[in-house]
Formats: C-alpha cells, structure tokens, sequence
C-alpha cells in the first residue's frame, strides 16, 4: 500500500522536473539528476536517507563519522576498519602497549611506563639489588688455592652467554681457575658443590645522586652452608645479581672489592677485574661506553653482575652508581 503514493509523487515531481529543464536548459538536466538521486529511497518504500543492503556494504551509518572503505577515518579521527570501530572490535582484539617494545634481554628495550619489570615501570622501581649467594668448600679446587696482586682480565669471554652467566673464556686452566667444568659451577646450583642463598643489596644515596652499598667485611653466609670451615668468616663463596635500568644519560657505575668480579651492560663486558686480588675499582662511564655497549639513552638495559669471593683473608664489596632506580628482571 505505500508503494503506490511514493510512485505517484516521483512522477509528479519528474514532471515538475522537466518543466524546469525546459525553463532553464542544461541547468534543468542537473536538476532532474539530483531530483531522480534523491528520490531512489522513494522507489524502496524506505524514510530518505536510509541505507539499503547494497549500499551500507563497507559503510558506517553514524552520522558522527565519515563513512566509507576499510581503513577510513571518523569524524573524532579515529580509525575503523570495514565500518566496524574501534570500540566495536577491542574486545576481541589485543593489543601492544604502544609505549613498550620489549626483545630478548642482552638487546636494547624502548621503554614507557607500563609497570612490567622489563620496561621500566616506575612503580618497579627498586634501591636495592637482589642477589644469590652461592656457598663452596674451601675444598673446591677454584677456591683457596689462587692467589694474586692485580686482576687478570680476559678470562670470561666478552658477551654474556645464552644462559646469562659469564662464558669462560679457555679451553683449560689459567694462573687463576682449574677449568671450564671447575668453573661451570660457579654460578650455577650444583648440588654437593654449592649451596644457594638469597639476599638483597640495599642502596642507599652516600650523596646527592649517588646511590652506595658499602661492606668491608663481607660475609653474607657465616656459620652457614658448608660453614666457616675454622675460619672467623666464611670466605667461598660466590655473588650473582640481574636487574634492568633505565639509560638516562650520565650515569657511572663503579664496583670496589676482592676477589673476581665481572659486570655485564646490555650483554657486553663493562668491567673485568678477574682472578684474585686486593681491593680493586674500576668504573663504567656510561656515556663514554655507550657505543661499544650499544645502548642508547630513553632504552632499558640488563644489567648482570658476578662476583667471586674465593681466598682469605679480606671481603671487600663495594658498589657506587648514580643509576637511581633498578627493575628486577
């Protein structure tokens, strides 16, 4: 039934049409054109404006977006894709914080402020240093049987292995250490050969910006695993610590002790003061070292550091750094 009147009024106004166009001539001809566009709602019995099944294929109908492809842009700029909004697909979709990249831990991550312990996420944000301390008996034959005045570099390899522990750098035994199986379990549990315990190194700031553990006497594990051994401390041991930071610019870390220690930046070997020893520094000028390190300031980065306490009569375990925050990894 309502077929017929909409008929009846698209040949009345297609007559009025046509009284234009011979009124005014080719500007009748865009008249009728426009007329005949308009009115095509009319032919389907549907309100003018309504979209058919043909023609909302690919479209959105909002009035507050602009319709179109997948892939266009509405009104407030937000993009859809096959006339389906965002709002519309987030639900079943997942999607990247586009803020975080995060790669294998020895390679740059971008980092923004998510809270995942990889990106630097503020409220990660840690002053102190997780550890584990692994006990030896003075029996082992890499402990206490060394003995050294400097530090003898070169003995790990210069990246970090894929396990992230150091890579001994010799097919056999040098001045300092028996060999690579000797060596396999220093930071790695061995049961009957170790025994693992675990601490935490707090930071405190010694002056403005600079953040300091300091222990002359270092000895985290007396009377403990294998003991002191007649000993007045327990002096075999080793220390193993992982943490991320974020590369700010200007930032130095410097270690201060005995024995073996080896820190790791971004997989690469930033200090190297092997072998047995006194009290020895030595300091990473960030900045300095960034190319060698690859490491480019706004970037988080690993941080890996092994130490090696293996010979009376001195424990000596200092850190200072003005990296101000460390997120475990």
């Amino acid at each position: 039934m309502a077929t017929r009147p909409a008929a009846l009024t698209f040949a009345r106004l297609l007559a009025l049409a046509s009284a234009l166009s011979a009124c005014a001539g080719d500007s009748g001809t865009s008249a009728t054109a426009g007329l005949s566009a308009s009115m095509g709602s009319l032919n389907t019995g549907l309100p003018p404006g309504t979209l058919t099944d043909s023609d909302s294929a690919g479209t959105d109908s909002d009035s507050d977006s602009t319709s179109g492809d997948a892939g266009t842009e509405s009104a407030s700029g937000t993009s859809t894709s096959a006339g389906v909004s965002e709002s519309d697909s987030a639900s079943d979709a997942t999607t990247d914080d586009p803020t975080t990249t995060t790669t294998d831990p020895t390679t740059t991550t971008t980092t923004g402020t998510t809270g995942d312990s990889t990106s630097g996420g503020e409220e990660n944000c840690k002053t102190q240093l997780g550890v584990v301390i692994r006990d030896f008996s003075s029996a082992h034959p890499d402990f206490e049987t060394f003995t050294g005045d400097n530090a003898t570099t070169g003995l790990v390899k210069q990246l970090l292995g894929p396990d992230k522990k150091p890579a001994y750098a010799h097919p056999g035994g040098t001045s300092q250490t028996t060999g690579p199986a000797q060596f396999a379990h220093w930071y790695n549990d061995t049961p009957g050969i170790n025994q693992p315990f675990v601490f935490e190194l707090p930071l405190t700031e010694s002056q403005p910006g600079v953040f300091t553990f300091n222990d002359p006497n270092f000895f985290p594990i007396n009377d403990q695993g294998f003991g002191n051994e007649g000993n007045f401390a327990n002096f075999h041991f080793t220390s193993e610590i992982h943490a991320t930071f974020t590369y700010k610019g200007g930032e130095l870390f410097t270690f201060t002790g005995d024995d073996d220690l080896w820190t790791f930046i971004n997989g690469k070997l930033a200090i190297d003061l092997g072998g047995l020893h006194p009290p020895l520094s030595q300091t990473v000028d960030l900045d300095a070292m960034a190319g060698f390190l690859g490491i480019e300031v706004g970037g988080t980065y690993t941080m890996d550091i092994f130490h090696a306490e293996r010979h009376t009569d001195q424990s000596n375990f200092r850190i200072d750094t003005s990296i101000q925050c460390f997120y475990p990894q």
